[in-house]
């Protein structure tokens, strides 16, 4: 709901509260952006303004305590006393100086269209404030777009700056949002990483100063997610203020935060500034991308839940929403580029026989791509691999039960492909420079209208011809050669090409609703609300080591719902880190998020092939909880153990995971939130096996025969047989498994028997949680 009343503007959702007043000269004064409030006289919340302030630069002449830089404000300007960092730097005649005044304001239902930006979808109740800013003397007006999703409890902002002058007006900065907050002790968490160690959270105070975070790729990158927190002293995962901030965009972004010596702290979030620049002619405007804002007072993962909502009711496409996500066999981590109809054909048999449902061909499958040196841009389906065509095997895999996906990196082009040497122009280069490659390939130039249309026009015919009902859409490269001749001015390509992507998506899946689209970008290059508008799942990462999965999808989940995360189970050692996980562990991290495994399916033995049958077939029984319902972080006071929780009311699973172990662990204590309080629950792990190849010599300690752990007899035994690990099962109301519950013991150097917990180094176990007295 939103409400203007005498110059103050009430912004509300179910359980927050955001409101602005216009000070006596047309700025806009930021009040309260917390807890729900009745909209009321605001006084109270308005910064005093009884002395002047030393140093201060003030506004207008005989107003000595009118200066903006003491006033948290919406959105400020450059040249009129306030200098903290302004989130707008525009060249006029008259320089940089902008001074933003309140001109009028409308109330509009649902959401404002966008020019060529993704934005998140409206719905029920949903209402957008335009309030419009205008600084007369440099020709130049600033609508300020608010939009209020009360049913997910998150509010938008963006901005759109039009040039009303006579002359060209050069943009260089406009940032989506601005925040001016009372500090709280505020500390500012941020997701960073590179490749394969993408999405690490990272701690530090605010203080005073700015420190900054944000993506010169030319995509919003590993290295530093769009999605930042700020949360008060006193909170934690369960309880105290909490802030979220995202952007809606996949390219160049760039957050910041600031506290001032009045102990306010100014949040700002955009496009990055660095190499932007944006010339606009009498009459043109430029729009931000949406920036996203919630608010929890119940810690960390209430304000989780805020963002998973928004984004599930939002955000991912209509057609994809409350849709389970099927389950994965992707042929990338077993063949690489050794794939064609035979072999593709064998792993579809096998992967349908353990409960598969989509059956991806990764690449390797077009001519002339043996390996990644070559062929990217020609997406002529390799007659030697597949001399029936790709159809036969999409038909022969319908057969099987299961639908057929297949991987596309179409913004690319290698030099040694028909493409580039027919269209050697099509690539992004600086003109008289030798390019600069990664990968052995570079980036299209998306700027250009040809390009797109080949695009469109390749990838929309593979999916039609062949009958595909999934895309994996890679990109494996950072953008360099920021040059297109296509656009007015250099500075404009990296923006543009962004610009260009989103039509080319759009193009391509929005008249094809059935086509499930999944993002990758060298992992998680490209995880960002932006590509979420196309796709319904994102490649978190290449790495499917579950123990740096702990990390990487337990950042994730701070911004982003199980429901979009994509994760595989993949042969052990891990191709990343040679690390040696048990099979149990490696699903149990995968189902939380959109399950799937990355395999040689020739090499499974039958006790695995027994195990992931079983895995998947608990998956499918549990999908909607795990993919849909509410995920909860539970502290555990220890850095090598990890639980997390998905559901609460009359369902749960609880997820207990194990970096490593010391000899004579510590007791584990299970706490499980969200369930009804005298109800009564039923707590059971999920059954698991145990491969005797991970207990070595110890096989002999329940072996009825003696044998030898590295001979052909164990060798020919661990391949057939297993030992139940963890076998437990617990009953109680909710408000007693709140407690915690007090776990079996782990094994601690002598004896076994089924109740005993033989996690070991990276083991893991699931615990089912029913209601038992419902009716």
């Amino acid at each position: 709901m939103i409400e203007v009343r005498d110059g103050v503007f009430f912004l509300q959702t179910r359980t927050t509260s955001y409101w602005f007043a216009l000070t006596e000269h047309g700025h806009l004064e930021h009040l309260h952006y917390g807890p729900l409030l009745p909209p009321q006289d605001p006084s109270a919340l308005r910064v005093k303004r009884t002395v002047e302030f030393g140093a201060t630069v003030v506004y207008a002449p005989g107003e000595m305590e009118y200066g903006l830089d003491a006033i948290p404000l919406e959105y400020s300007g450059i040249g009129q006393g306030d200098y903290r960092m302004s989130p707008v730097e525009v060249f006029t005649t008259h320089g940089a100086d902008t001074d933003f005044v309140y001109r009028d304001h409308r109330l509009l239902d649902g959401t404002v269209a966008s020019a060529g930006l993704p934005i998140a979808d409206g719905g029920e109740g949903v209402q957008t404030l335009e309030v419009t800013l205008a600084d007369e003397r440099a020709g130049l007006e600033l609508a300020l777009l608010y939009t209020v999703f009360p049913d997910v409890d998150v509010i938008t902002r963006r901005a759109v700056l039009r040039n009303t002058g006579e002359g060209t007006a050069e943009l260089a900065k406009l940032a989506s949002l601005q925040l001016d907050l009372p500090d709280r002790g505020y500390t500012i968490r941020t997701f960073d990483g590179g490749w394969i160690h993408e999405a690490h959270a990272h701690d530090r105070p605010v203080t005073s100063g700015v420190f900054s975070t944000g993506s010169t790729t030319g995509a919003s990158s590993a290295r530093h997610n769009p999605g930042t927190l700020l949360f008060a002293s006193d909170a934690d995962e369960e309880r105290g203020w909490a802030y979220g901030f995202n952007l809606v965009y996949s390219g160049n972004h760039a957050t910041s935060f600031e506290r001032d010596q009045h102990g306010s702290v100014r949040v700002m979030a955009g496009i990055q500034p660095q190499a932007f620049r944006w010339p606009l002619a009498p009459g043109e405007a430029f729009e931000t991308p949406e920036a996203v804002l919630a608010f929890s007072d119940e810690g960390l993962n209430g304000l989780s839940d805020r963002m998973h909502r928004f984004v599930n009711g939002h955000i991912t496409p209509a057609a994809q929403r409350g849709v389970p996500r099927p389950v994965v066999y992707n042929s990338w981590e077993a063949a690489f580029f050794e794939i064609d109809e035979k072999r593709l054909t064998a792993y579809a048999r096998q992967a349908a026989k353990l409960g598969v449902e989509l059956f991806v061909i990764d690449d390797g499958w077009f001519a002339g791509r043996a390996d990644d040196t070559r062929a990217l841009g020609d997406y002529t389906v390799d007659a030697k691999k597949f001399p029936a065509g790709m159809k036969a095997l999409v038909d022969r895999v319908a057969k099987l039960g299961m639908r057929t996906g297949i991987w596309v990196e179409p913004e690319m082009v290698s030099e040694d492909s028909e493409l580039y040497r027919a269209h050697p122009d099509w690539a992004l280069r600086i003109p008289g420079k030798a390019a600069r490659e990664g990968r052995h390939q570079q980036l299209l130039d998306l700027c250009n209208p040809a390009v797109r249309d080949y695009i469109v026009e390749q990838v929309g015919a593979l999916i039609d011809d062949n009958g595909f009902s999934y895309v994996k859409w890679d990109m494996n490269r950072h953008m360099a050669d920021a040059y297109s001749p296509h656009v007015a001015h250099p500075g404009m390509t990296a923006h543009a090409f962004q610009l260009g992507l989103y039509e080319v998506l759009e193009r391509i899946f929005g008249p094809r609703p059935h086509v499930l689209l999944e993002m990758c970008s060298s992992g998680g290059n490209r995880f960002d609300l932006g590509m979420l508008r196309w796709a319904a799942m994102i490649w978190t990462s290449d790495d499917t080591d579950p123990i740096e999965r702990l990390d990487i999808q337990q950042g994730m989940s701070y911004l982003y719902p199980q429901s979009v995360v994509s994760a595989h189970v993949s042969a052990s050692p891990h191709q990343q880190t040679l690390r040696d996980t048990p099979l149990s562990t490696r699903f149990n991290v995968a189902a939380f998020g959109c399950l799937g495994y990355e395999y040689d399916l020739d090499f499974l033995t039958p006790e695995e092939k027994r195990e992931i049958t079983e895995q998947i077939a608990f998956y499918k029984q549990h999908r909607e909880l795990l993919q849909f319902g509410r995920f909860r972080r539970i502290p555990s006071g220890r850095r090598e153990r990890v639980m997390w929780q998905i559901g609460e009311g009359d369902a749960a699973i609880v997820g207990n995971f194990q970096r490593g172990v010391r000899a004579a662990p510590e007791r584990d204590i299970l706490p499980i939130a969200g369930l009804h309080p005298d109800a009564v629950y039923r707590v059971d792990a999920k059954p698991q096996r145990i491969m005797l190849d991970r207990l070595g010599a110890l096989v002999n300690h329940v072996s009825p025969v003696r044998l030898d752990p590295n001979g052909l007899v164990m060798n020919v035994v661990s391949k057939r047989r297993s030992l139940p690990d963890g076998v437990e099962s617990y009953h109680g109301t909710g408000e007693l498994l709140a407690a915690g519950i007090k776990l079996e013991m782990q094994f601690s150097g002598t004896g076994h028997n089924p109740a005993v917990r033989m996690l070991g180094d990276f083991g893991s176990t699931l615990y089912t949680v029913v209601r038992e007295d419902a009716t």
